[in-house]
């Protein structure tokens, strides 16, 4: 491919567009000021707003959510796998139909692949403003977000009523439900019930991997992060690796499924046969199937990246409670 063409899939951080309205709590207080990115995919975002950077299928979503201090994203759940590594700031994750069921908090560099299936939330305790990076299952996404029913009624409050077809409208902008369109049904008590609780000492040893112990584990080769013999087995449509310098190669290799590559720490050179393109974090480039291609630092200093590649397993429900 010419460098022409391998620009055009790589989003730069400093092009990112935001989303402000991309989801039902959008106008609720506490959440109000997320910004949602969508970068490889179409997301589950609910609102036509949503800017789209790769439309390219690659049989996974990337995407990514910013936050000030102290600013929420609501309980809901995915259909498909959910994963999210820190780029900037402190964050802490919760899940449950509460969100008390369990917690976690990772630092820049650490993943998480939150369990599908279960309500999870997140938000920046952090004193600046936060950027975690997503990997979301399957093209379609799992078919959107199914919220809590504390969250859409909420957001009601608000002014914002998410339709039956997952489309949100904004009173506030003089906006109602077309005619023959409901409101999207709040779950049942008994779908409610039937939704797991783990708790922490469930999770965070068998879906959490830390960023130094990552370093540790790459220091000859990749480190498996995500996938069926990785240090967080699971299968759900990609897997996941982490590459520092010590195991960066400049040998030319490719993959039979697209991959993405998303800079942790340092520069990243990227050569393929008919050009190059330097990474630096917060990047996000996509590499298409079946093209060799070498990554390695560019600079001194510390350097790390997270790489994801599609695989043949079907990106549906893998949490067995």
């Amino acid at each position: 491919m010419t460098p022409l063409d391998m620009e055009e899939r790589i989003v730069r951080y400093g092009d990112l567009q935001p989303c402000k309205t991309a989801f039902i709590d959008a106008h609720t207080p506490g959440s109000d000021q997320k910004e949602n990115f969508t970068i490889i995919g179409g997301g589950v975002s609910e609102s036509p707003d949503q800017h789209v950077h790769i439309s390219i299928p690659h049989g996974f979503n990337i995407g990514a959510a910013g936050q000030p201090p102290k600013c929420r994203n609501s309980l809901h759940v995915h259909r498909t796998a959910e994963v999210f590594f820190v780029l900037k700031g402190r964050w802490r994750f919760f899940w449950g139909r509460w969100g008390d069921a369990g917690e976690v908090v990772l630092e820049p560099g650490d993943i998480f692949n939150i369990p599908t299936g279960i309500f999870r939330g997140f938000e920046n305790i952090g004193t600046d403003y936060g950027m975690i990076m997503a990997i979301l299952g399957g093209d379609d996404a799992g078919g959107g977000v199914i919220w809590a029913p504390q969250v859409i009624e909420d957001a009601k409050d608000h002014g914002l009523i998410l339709s039956e077809t997952g489309k949100l409208y904004d009173s506030k902008k003089g906006q109602t439900l077309p005619d023959g369109v409901k409101p999207m049904p709040l779950l049942t008590d008994e779908q409610l019930k039937a939704i797991p609780e783990p708790t922490t000492a469930d999770v965070v040893p068998n879906y959490v991997a830390r960023y130094l112990d990552l370093v540790a584990l790459a220091d000859r080769q990749p480190a498996k992060v995500i996938g069926a013999d990785a240090k967080l087995r699971d299968k759900p449509g990609f897997e996941v690796d982490f590459i520092t310098r010590a195991s960066a190669r400049d040998t030319p290799s490719g993959h039979a499924y697209p991959a993405v590559l998303m800079p942790v720490t340092g520069h990243w050179k990227v050569v393929w046969d008919g050009g190059a393109a330097t990474l630096a974090p917060g990047d996000t480039m996509s590499v298409p199937e079946n093209l060799d291609y070498a990554v390695t630092p560019s600079m001194t200093g510390e350097a790390a990246l997270y790489r994801a590649v599609g695989t043949s397993d079907p990106a549906g429900l893998t949490w067995q409670p």
